[in-house]
């Protein structure tokens, strides 16, 4: 019974930081429409961010500077931020597949400099001994996921009103209105470059925040973590949740990452071990197999977009 607590309670932390990932790219496609295909890249410059700077010193790593875990987390978001806003820059102007295909692109780099810097990240060992905050207060793994699991739900509270708020505001509607059509919303003196800027690199931000809280939750960060099939997983939580809203990318979090992980129970004691590669496979296929059931008969996903209703003009 304590090892299904345990358990549990170890996927509903890992839900909540995807949820905290989801949210950050519904903000670029569900509010601005970016395609966005580098969303593991972004996860991991926030995760080894945070764990270069708060990680034990190690004789052979060039960074562990061991420093506190808020100087980790904050360093993470900012860092991030500076790097979605170099990628911005460079891609901003690019629409649809060449937007999806650059971003793409720039997150298998990512995941393939933090396997071959090894100086910095550990290459393929990773990084190991990254602090976990107040873990000295708790006695056993499970009373301190348990304490992580509820400052989890308040951080993906904050996030969500954050979000909310700023979505609801004019910056939002304009967000939409350049979604819709961004022709019209440059011609009454909005710029669609600038805001869609804007709104990559905020959600990039949270990809970031995401990672940091990951490997704070693991206290190990490897290049394994951030394998393109995450962006794929990602996405899939956004359409069978629903774009364009936050309550939608949490639940799509929730349901993809259920059924990826009973499918992997199931793999790993139905499979012979010898037939494990093609076992592994069957996660993949059940994924797409709901993306496929939902845009067949629930297109805007378990929680569409609300119809925002104001009498005020979008900006």
């Amino acid at each position: 019974m304590m090892g299904l607590a345990s358990y549990l309670v170890f996927f509903a932390c890992v839900v909540l930081v995807l949820c905290i990932l989801t949210m950050g790219l519904n903000l670029q496609w569900g509010f601005t429409g970016l395609f966005n295909a580098g969303v593991a890249g972004f996860y991991a410059i926030g995760g080894y961010t945070h764990a270069i700077l708060t990680a034990a010193p190690s004789p052979q790593l060039m960074g562990n500077f061991g420093l506190p875990w808020l100087v980790g987390i904050i360093a993470a978001m900012l860092i991030t931020a500076v790097a979605a806003l170099v990628v911005g820059l460079i891609t901003i102007r690019l629409r649809g597949d060449y937007l999806a295909i650059a971003t793409f692109g720039i997150g298998i780099m990512i995941q393939l400099v933090s396997l071959n810097l090894e100086s910095w990240t550990g290459g393929s060992q990773g990084i190991t001994r990254i602090p976990k905050p107040l873990s000295t207060w708790f006695e056993g793994s499970l009373t301190y996921n348990l304490f992580y699991l509820v400052f989890m739900v308040v951080v993906v509270a904050l996030v969500y009103w954050a979000l909310e708020r700023i979505l609801s505001s004019p910056w939002g509607r304009v967000l939409r209105a350049i979604r819709e059509d961004e022709m019209a919303a440059s011609s009454l003196g909005k710029s669609p470059l600038s805001y869609r800027l804007q709104s990559f690199v905020l959600g990039s931000t949270l990809m970031g925040l995401a990672g940091a809280l990951y490997v704070t939750f693991i206290g190990f960060v490897s290049p394994f973590d951030f394998l393109p099939i995450l962006t794929f997983q990602v996405w899939a939580m956004l359409i069978v949740g629903g774009s364009g809203n936050n309550r939608g990318a949490m639940l799509g979090a929730l349901v993809v990452w259920g059924i990826w992980a009973a499918s992997g129970v199931a793999v790993s004691k139905w499979v012979p071990p010898s037939h494990a590669a093609q076992g592994a496979a069957i996660q993949v296929i059940l994924i797409g197999l709901t993306l496929v059931l939902m845009l067949l008969f629930k297109p805007r996903g378990l929680l569409g977009e609300r119809a925002v209703v104001s009498r005020h003009l979008v900006w």
